[in-house]
């Protein structure tokens, strides 16, 4: 068989141009993309997962691989991947969020862990929130969800893909305030205990002003934002499941794709 330079240069298109795409939502992507994991080990995982997809994907259409319009469709590939990831990114902070804001509350914002995924100092609740949705994502097989709307949107968004729409980009950033809703739905019901809380010490003070309040409300505060948060840590799952539901279905809207059951 003859290998010639159209051939090796479609070769080369069919799994450098997918690579692009895979290679971008592994790295945007919560937990896999996690600084944790040493970058040899996510190099291998998109390669291992380009050549396994790569019979399934339509050939690129692509005239050479060293040219300026080639790397604009790589970019074009990552930017697809990066927002596919970045969907994880924000479905896992809500419950981040939702943890600082209820840390902030409860006074159990002075204990701050160094979070290893973004390197950041983040409240202990606010870790703890963050492990239990990261589970959770990992239970729900949300990594092998991502892994086939990236794979669905070889069809959907073929490559080259003329005239991308980039009003998707707005859309993402609007979708953003179902993370600011979902964490404070979330965080409403220990907001409302800890102010009926601080109300109560505002009375005892106004009551009996020689009372310290500040030697027994602190510790008081921190027991009973822990107890509040016990006793509300039931409906975690629900709104998981809620914020998940979005993101799946605004992922579907992102790569013009039917939801798949």
């Amino acid at each position: 068989m003859e290998y010639t330079e159209a051939i090796i240069n479609q070769y080369l298109a069919d799994f450098l141009l997918p690579l692009a795409r895979i290679s971008a939502l592994v790295m945007a992507m919560i937990g896999l993309g996690a600084q944790t994991i040493p970058n040899r080990i996510k190099i291998a995982l998109c390669v291992l997962i380009t050549i396994a997809v790569m019979p399934a994907i339509p050939p690129a259409k692509v005239e050479s691989m060293f040219s300026f319009a080639t790397t604009l469709l790589i970019l074009q590939q990552m930017m697809i991947g990066v927002m596919l990831g970045f969907v994880t990114v924000m479905v896992v902070n809500t419950f981040t969020l939702a943890g600082q804001i209820i840390a902030m509350q409860t006074g159990l914002g002075f204990a701050s862990l160094v979070d290893p995924a973004s390197g950041t100092s983040v409240p202990a609740v606010g870790q703890f929130f963050l492990i239990l949705s990261t589970l959770l994502f990992w239970a729900m097989d949300g990594h092998l969800a991502f892994l086939q709307f990236i794979v669905a949107s070889f069809d959907t968004l073929p490559i080259p893909l003329e005239g991308f729409d980039s009003s998707k980009f707005k859309a993402i950033a609007d979708w953003g305030r179902w993370m600011f809703a979902t964490a404070l739905s979330m965080a409403i019901a220990p907001l409302t205990a800890m102010l009926l809380i601080n109300f109560s010490f505002g009375i005892m003070t106004r009551a009996a002003p020689q009372l310290n309040i500040f030697a027994i409300g602190f510790p008081i505060t921190m027991t009973a934002g822990l107890l509040i948060m016990w006793l509300t840590m039931g409906d975690f799952f629900s709104h998981f499941e809620l914020q998940w539901q979005r993101a799946i279905e605004f992922s579907c809207d992102l790569i013009n794709c039917q939801e798949r059951n």
